[in-house]
């Protein structure tokens, strides 16, 4: 994919400048690649809901700090996030009016479907939680009412009369 440079910036620490594609140059299907993966959503979906930048470090993502500058990459390449320097940090911020410019309705149409199958997702782990005590209580309800019976076997033979 060719990129040209959309901004740099001069900074004394780090010294590599950091490429954006230009509105014009953002792909669809750079764009979609970067929002299929789950970690590359949950960033912006944070960066949509968010007034100000955040530095990398600051999402709480369940990957090592490598597989996290490679999603930031990815987002970055395919024109989803604007990242710049400050200091030895990097910050991000969504790029929503140029991917609302050039894919009208795409960002809040995937954050929205994301958004629900979130809640689809908890609500299944919800009630898989919710069969799942159940089930154990039935079972320890189960192993109780088998010790009882067991208990009252074991008592009935011991205070039976002998034959005889």
């Amino acid at each position: 994919m060719h990129m040209s440079i959309q901004t740099t910036e001069t900074i004394a620490y780090p010294t590599e400048q950091i490429g954006h594609p230009a509105r014009a140059e953002l792909e669809l299907g750079a764009v979609l690649h970067a929002l299929s993966d789950p970690v590359r959503l949950r960033i912006v979906g944070k960066l949509a809901k968010a007034e100000s930048e955040y530095r990398c470090g600051s999402f709480e993502l369940p990957v090592t700090k490598s597989t996290c500058t490679h999603h930031f990459k990815v987002l970055r390449e395919a024109g989803v996030i604007h990242q710049r320097h400050q200091g030895t940090t990097r910050l991000n911020k969504l790029r929503r009016e140029d991917l609302e410019a050039r894919f009208p309705g795409l960002l809040d149409t995937i954050l929205e479907a994301s958004a629900a199958a979130t809640a689809a997702d908890a609500a299944a782990a919800h009630d898989a939680a919710t069969a799942h005590d159940a089930a154990t209580a039935h079972d320890a309800a189960t192993a109780h009412d088998a010790a009882a019976a067991h208990d009252a076997a074991t008592d009935a033979r011991t205070t039976a009369p002998s034959p005889g």
